[in-house]
């Protein structure tokens, strides 16, 4: 999928801007794996938020084929579904750090702290957008995606925040054992 997005996308900077994540992420799962295997339900969703960030990459998150439209809205909400899954993913990926580390034992207080942990990445990955955009100027508008939509930001951070919870409220007991499991093997 990533060789198939760089062949001719929309724009090859804002292609770069938007698979990088991907490309960081990959490079650190590679150096971790000896040190710090994850458990197979975290390796799936990552390779799934990584093709999210391919194929926004490869069309720009405002010009993905399918979203054009969908359910009659205005404008293309791909970039929605990125954002849902900058939730969902990391919420997982935080989890799965705190309790293996032993940072939090209480399932709760880990809940809140991962969901905490996305929203503040969330509005990180905000502030880089902006970041980007003061410093290129015209050639952010196809990473930034806003698409004239005022509330973009907000509803970027809303759907993080909501995939953060449907990760945690949905997935919670599966990866509770796997992470037993991976416990197991450890020993």
């Amino acid at each position: 999928m990533l060789i198939w997005s760089v062949i001719n996308p929309h724009d090859l900077f804002t292609w770069f801007l938007e698979v990088a994540p991907a490309l960081i992420g990959a490079l650190l799962l590679a150096f971790s794996y000896h040190s710090f295997r994850l458990t197979p339900l975290l390796y799936f969703f990552i390779l799934l938020h990584c093709l999210v960030l391919m194929i926004g990459g490869h069309y720009t998150y405002a010009e993905v084929p399918f979203f054009d439209g969908l359910f009659g809205a205005e404008r293309n909400n791909y970039d929605k579904l990125g954002h849902f899954f900058q939730g969902f993913v990391p919420a997982l990926i935080a989890r799965e750090i705190l309790l293996r580390k032993h940072v939090v034992s209480a399932k709760r207080w880990c809940h809140f702290i991962c969901v905490s942990i996305c929203l503040a990445f969330s509005a990180f990955y905000e502030l880089i957008e902006w970041w980007v955009a003061l410093l290129t100027g015209e050639d952010a508008e196809a990473f930034l995606g806003t698409q004239g939509y005022i509330w973009d930001t907000q509803s970027d951070m809303a759907l993080a925040l909501l995939g953060a919870i449907l990760s945690l409220a949905l997935l919670h007991k599966l990866h509770d054992k796997q992470l037993k499991s991976l416990t197991m093997q450890e020993k």
